[in-house]
């Protein structure tokens, strides 16, 4: 009876992974006191926020939007970017077209935009589009009509970065992302003439423009990063006839995939809930597109009161928050999910680790641990736990491959698998083993995404 017991929860959890892997959440119009246009919005975490936008607009919460105070900024001009790298320091980039000479006004603070200081930035006619703070001292701003710069010092002083010469290189930088210290890429372009992915591998000193047989018509407003070599960009082009555009690679970005969705539109945000739940505003179309398989497939939704929204983040999984025209303002409610008592596994010890890379092209490896010995198992019946297998069942819980492993004694091992006869999308995969003439699932599942060129 305790064997049937296991049996039909490892169904049942199987099952509720398949809801959570293919649920996605909606969105709801919130108040806020502004009616100005709202450009970028920073959450550090679900309840310190910031907004900001046209006419000096700089708005903070510390209850997750539920109450807003407007902060002083010292001036009317259109705040175009605010980033915040904690609940107290923060950086905006103020557009300055009414005094000269025209260009950015930096913007910072020490406490949580109490006080926001100002101060111009030295290069006449440079427009800050973007901010990105790794730490207290290291920055990067991304302009127009061009630039990268870089300050060590927490934006007393900017430098900027040296970028290639091709055809490519000198375009608007609209976004700017790090994976790890040396490794970071940036996004940009000009509608209707080319859209530009940088790269830089020396920590952003140096940047290098994409080959210009792989760049698309049309601007890349954000960048996603899987990881080094997995990148992904949105776009597209608002005109009558053309789609949401993405861009992809899987090698570090010596050669990138452009295909536009059948949805009308330009991405001006592309922000990840979790590893496979993505969002993305389609500005004055009124509409959000969302994917539940790490970008591979995408579907189009009303905005809340047809708002038109253009920047959102995702502190964390299980809050949202997205800005737009005319103080719009949205948060996310996740899935519901039915509620479950926790319940240890009878083959406690065994671990299934999170395959990589994920999401994957071609190859991707599964890891796993198997224990000394087995808790519930009677001494003596470890071995009738064998053979053990990786199996891979779609979303729908059919099988569509099986590993066996080889090596069933205690220890960690790996197994390659080759995702060749596999379609792109959402895959479960679990640890599998006989016992006593029953298939039982000693570990997982877990969600692994599969990326095909289109």
């Amino acid at each position: 009876m305790g064997f049937v017991k296991f049996r039909i929860l490892s169904v049942f959890v199987l099952a509720l992974t398949t809801q959570l892997a293919c649920a996605q959440g909606s969105w709801v119009k919130a108040a806020i006191p502004a009616t100005q246009n709202l450009r970028s919005v920073c959450f550090t975490d679900s309840l310190y926020g910031w907004v900001a936008g046209d006419s000096g607009t700089i708005l903070h919460t510390v209850n997750g939007g539920n109450n807003w105070v407007r902060q002083n900024t010292q001036t009317l001009n259109d705040i175009e970017y605010v980033f915040f790298l904690n609940r107290n320091q923060g950086w905006a980039s103020e557009f300055n077209f009414t005094t000269s000479p025209n260009g950015t006004i930096l913007l910072n603070t020490t406490d949580g935009g109490a006080t926001w200081h100002r101060q111009a930035y030295p290069v006449a006619n440079i427009f800050m589009t973007c901010i990105l703070f790794t730490d207290s001292l290291h920055g990067w701003m991304g302009g127009k009509p061009n630039g990268i710069f870089k300050t060590v010092n927490g934006g007393v002083n900017w430098t900027q970065a040296v970028i290639d010469t091709s055809t490519l290189a000198f375009f608007p930088v609209l976004d700017i992302e790090f994976y790890n210290q040396q490794t970071g890429y940036a996004s940009g372009g000009i509608l209707d003439v080319a859209g530009v992915i940088w790269k830089t591998t020396n920590g952003g000193l140096n940047w290098q423009a994409i080959d210009p047989s792989f760049a698309p018509a049309d601007e890349v407003h954000k960048l996603h990063l899987f990881d080094a070599m997995n990148v992904m960009g949105a776009g597209g082009d608002p005109d009558f006839g053309y789609g949401v555009g993405m861009i992809t690679t899987n090698n570090g970005g010596l050669s990138w995939i452009y295909h536009e969705l059948s949805v009308q539109g330009n991405a001006y945000d592309l922000d990840f809930r979790n590893d496979t739940e993505a969002w993305a505003p389609l500005g004055t179309k009124r509409k959000l597109i969302y994917s539940l398989d790490a970008g591979v497939t995408w579907t189009p939704i009303p905005t809340p009161d047809s708002t038109s929204i253009y920047d959102m983040t995702f502190p964390d999984s299980l809050h949202g928050y997205a800005v737009g025209k005319e103080g719009a303002f949205i948060k996310y409610h996740p899935p519901v999910v039915p509620a479950v008592v926790p319940v240890t596994s009878s083959m406690e010890g065994y671990l299934l680790n999170a395959n990589y890379p994920n999401p994957c092209r071609s190859v991707t490896n599964f890891t796993f641990s198997i224990p000394g010995t087995s808790s519930g198992i009677a001494p003596g019946d470890r071995d009738l736990l064998s053979p053990l297998q990786i199996v891979v069942t779609d979303i729908l819980g059919h099988e569509v491959a099986t590993l066996p492993c080889a090596d069933n004694h205690p220890g960690s091992h790996s197994l390659q698998f080759d995702t060749g006869s596999l379609g792109a999308g959402c895959y479960l995969y679990r640890l599998r083993a006989s016992h006593q003439g029953h298939d039982v699932t000693v570990a997982g599942p877990k969600r692994m995404i599969i990326l095909r060129e289109s």
